[in-house]
């Protein structure tokens, strides 16, 4: 059920920020629709949104993967991929067809901008980008970044990567990333000028806030477990398909050399000799699948992979929370202060024991005038901090409307995909043991031919 959203006009404390609001929005195909305003409203950053691209949808790829050799920002030759991406209209503007637009990016320039969108969509939980280097390999799979095999199936995930961005209802508007995909020159200068690095939040200073927050959001701080705990999960669920893997291989293999026993059987025999041959060629058939099957696997683990990377993506969106609260509590606490040294000038009492009030009592009290010098200082600063808390009260609640609201579609999107993950695994799964099933039953029967 939703939550009401909170007066802002309610006393300030620094209370935990509520998180509210649900997300009916599902993950859709294709580009979003059309921007409509150079502002994303309720974002709570000010982003940099594209007028009217002229788009209604696009369709995007990265179709191909090319090695490269070039020089590094230290002037050294260095070895890379660069991967083709590929868009095409669907439905233009004013009716007419375009052509399709390619370019070539670096993996660098997508974590360049996957970074922008952290850093310009702190309530957003930004789809992750896949592993640059082989995790969870079994011993038969290269764990080289350059190895073809895995290339290919980090082009799918980089594909796959800008197909969710583009589906998401909020980043599928913004600037940088329709230049991502139709600008090759200089879009790195355009994404360093919108300053983002000077935005992005200091890991210390993160760190710092976890520890300090005194009034954590319950809900917020049960998604950070929770985001631990599927990490840890699926970093087990994927130890253990390697070994699986494995295992697995080795059964297939023997298989072959069953293969090679009953063809040299054959070539001894003269009634079973026929028979034999026909048995070692399906299980030479039978022992040569498994390297497919096992390519096969590998999407699947990509797919569970993608939502190992999405738990840091939650804990970002966690850690901003508490930044947030932490700065609503500091705000919170320098306002009291001010007023209390603002009501001990005025009463001429002091409640506490202060540095200002030990000085008092050696070199002697104030003159009025001074006194009252300070009491307008500090009133000035009361007023500007009670506005400074109220403006972060309603920032926070802001965030955290805009924040639920997205993770409630991370979880409807998870939820699907796993889903579909995990019956088309176990669909392929029952398709290789009755493949088993039909290899050893077309030996028996040559067999029964003997």
């Amino acid at each position: 059920m939703e939550q009401a959203l909170p007066d802002p006009e309610r006393p300030l404390k620094p209370a935990a920020l509520e998180p509210l609001g649900r997300s009916d929005a599902g993950l859709e195909a294709g580009v979003g629709e059309e921007a409509e305003g150079s502002r994303e409203e309720g974002s709570g950053t000010d982003t940099m949104t594209e007028n009217n691209f002229g788009l209604k949808k696009i369709e995007i790829s990265v179709s191909e993967a090319e090695k490269r050799t070039g020089r590094n920002a230290m002037n050294m030759q260095e070895t890379y991929t660069a991967y083709l991406i590929e868009t095409r209209s669907v439905e233009h503007a004013d009716g007419q067809s375009v052509l399709t637009d390619s370019l070539w990016r670096r993996y660098s320039e997508f974590e360049l901008l996957r970074n922008y969108l952290l850093v310009y969509y702190p309530h957003i939980v930004v789809p992750p980008l896949p592993e640059k280097r082989a995790e969870f390999v079994w011993h038969k799979l290269s764990a080289d970044n350059m190895d073809p095999d895995f290339v290919e199936r980090r082009r799918i995930g980089l594909e796959n990567f800008l197909l969710r961005v583009a589906s998401h209802p909020i980043l599928c508007r913004d600037k940088i990333f329709y230049l991502f995909l139709t600008q090759e020159g200089n879009w790195k200068e355009t994404v360093n000028e919108t300053g983002f690095q000077l935005k992005a939040d200091s890991r210390l200073k993160a760190l710092n806030a976890t520890f300090r927050v005194k009034n954590p959001d319950k809900r917020f701080t049960e998604l950070k477990h929770y985001s631990d705990e599927l990490q840890s999960v699926i970093s087990h669920l994927l130890r253990v398909r390697a070994r699986v893997a494995d295992r697995l291989y080795g059964v297939y293999k023997v298989h072959g050399n069953y293969g090679r026993v009953f063809s040299e059987w054959s070539a001894i025999e003269k009634e079973m000799g026929d028979g034999l041959q026909s048995a070692g060629h399906h299980m030479d058939v039978y022992a040569s699948s498994i390297d497919d099957i096992l390519e096969d696997e590998e999407h699947y683990a990509d797919q569970l992979k993608e939502y190992l990377f999405y738990a840091e993506a939650l804990r970002a969106v966690c850690r901003k929370h508490e930044l947030m609260q932490y700065d609503l509590e500091m705000a919170a606490q320098d306002l009291a202060s001010k007023k209390q040294q603002c009501e001990e000038l005025a009463t001429g009492t002091v409640r506490t024991f202060s540095l200002k009030g030990m000085t008092t009592k050696l070199f002697g009290q104030e003159t009025p005038e001074q006194r009252e010098a300070r009491i307008k200082v500090l009133e000035e600063q009361i007023n500007e901090g009670e506005q400074q808390l109220k403006s972060k009260n309603l920032e926070g609640r802001e965030f955290v409307k805009n924040a639920w609201t997205d993770i409630e579609r991370f979880k409807e999107q998870k939820n699907r995909d796993l889903k579909e993950a995990l019956i088309s695994y176990a669909v392929m799964q029952i398709s290789m043991c009755k493949k088993g099933i039909q290899v050893w039953t077309n030996a028996k029967e040559c067999f029964s031919k003997m």
